[in-house]
């Protein structure tokens, strides 16, 4: 068995086999894992932890940020933004609009991650108002900011529109700030699950402790 590292790499892409030797005397492990091998897409130190663990010990490593996607014509880009959430430790990913949304591009992820569902975008920045949280509305809209120029607060909720369309009315106008992505090719926009990844980037390398990465 390889010891704890930061992805996958210490072992196979398909994962590692049953455990060698006396199993650990650890309650964390999960005793069927141990027997027959662990075969999920997790770090090299949740190897054989039961899924409960494995939240539990990412419950302690969240960071105070939110994500919000609006899902008024189910979005296929969930999955995705769910998938890049968990791998930052976003404290939870807020759908807004349909219930249903593809789980495919998440990978699995979904069990990881909290997720919260609001019918309305004023719901959402009702719950946002209440926690605390400066929603930043993320959409390449005139007048909005460099997000490439501009300090993210910490206590933050990054707001996301559909692809297409971007961000509903009632986002625009509930958000403290709007920020954009800098573009320099002939494409109008980028695919809003890559630009969740860049704007949860840009908050993790203002905000995160960079020690307790990987």
């Amino acid at each position: 068995m390889t010891g704890p590292g930061p992805t996958e790499w210490g072992a196979a892409a398909s994962g590692v086999g049953p455990w060698s030797g006396p199993p650990p005397d650890d309650p964390r492990y999960d005793p069927a894992l141990l027997r027959d091998g662990d075969t999920r897409n997790v770090v090299d130190a949740y190897r054989y932890w039961a899924r409960e663990a494995i939240i539990a010990d990412i419950d302690t490593r969240r960071h105070p940020l939110h994500v919000a996607i609006e899902n008024f014509g189910h979005d296929a880009n969930i999955g995705g933004v769910v998938r890049t959430a968990n791998a930052f430790a976003v404290d939870t990913v807020h759908i807004v609009g349909r219930r249903r949304w593809n789980r495919r591009g998440a990978m699995v992820t979904d069990r990881y991650q909290r997720l919260r569902h609001h019918d309305h975008t004023a719901d959402l920045l009702r719950f946002a108002a209440e926690a605390g949280l400066t929603v930043v509305a993320v959409d390449n809209v005139p007048g909005a900011m460099r997000l490439e120029q501009t300090t993210l607060p910490r206590n933050c909720l990054l707001l996301f529109g559909q692809e297409g369309p971007g961000i509903s009315d009632d986002a625009r106008a509930g958000a403290a700030l709007t920020v954009s992505i800098a573009h320099f090719g002939s494409t109008r926009s980028i695919n809003v699950s890559v630009a969740a990844g860049i704007a949860m980037h840009s908050w993790i390398s203002q905000h995160a402790d960079m020690g307790r990465a990987w």
